[in-house]
């Protein structure tokens, strides 16, 4: 049977944010914006903040960042998801990061550090945000182990204060 925290993950996947304004027509940048460039296609449908899906009628990539412009005005921070049965499969072993949401993370020995509240995205590396408030980077050295279906993720020692 499914916890509450699968059902949640299987229902919206944050794609990105509503950001800044780009241009006079009502576009804006999308912060946060999914690595995929097919969920902001022309055409594409996005929920916004859970209400029923939008089009995107524009997108253009400036300076690095993507805008796109929706078929509706939308307030600056919303967010943009898609539902999870639109997400390609994962590659055996790889998961998406709104994943890791909800896994309790353990350090290599078995003491828990606590639950993933959030992902950070970060210039270098991304972080996971613990409801302790502890955040650890989310790379190789630190991170051991993903096992999304036992809801679990084990850290290297050393990467969490000995408090």
């Amino acid at each position: 049977m499914p916890t509450d925290r699968e059902d949640e993950r299987d229902e919206r996947v944050l794609v990105g944010r509503v950001g800044r304004p780009h241009g006079i027509d009502g576009a804006f940048v999308v912060d946060e914006g999914s690595d995929d460039p097919r969920r902001f296609e022309i055409g594409a449908s996005l929920h916004v903040n859970g209400e029923p899906a939008a089009v995107v009628l524009s997108r253009r990539v400036g300076k690095g960042r993507r805008a796109i412009k929706l078929d509706r005005k939308v307030e600056r921070g919303a967010e943009l998801t898609v539902p999870r049965g639109e997400l390609p499969p994962t590659d055996p072993g790889s998961f998406y990061v709104a994943d890791l949401v909800g896994l309790e993370v353990v350090e290599d020995g078995e003491r828990v550090l606590g639950v993933v509240r959030d992902i950070h995205p970060g210039p270098a590396n991304d972080a996971l945000e613990l409801d302790t408030g502890l955040l650890l980077p989310l790379v190789e050295d630190c991170v051991v182990a993903v096992d999304v279906s036992a809801g679990r993720i084990v850290v290297a020692r050393g990467f969490a204060d000995d408090g």
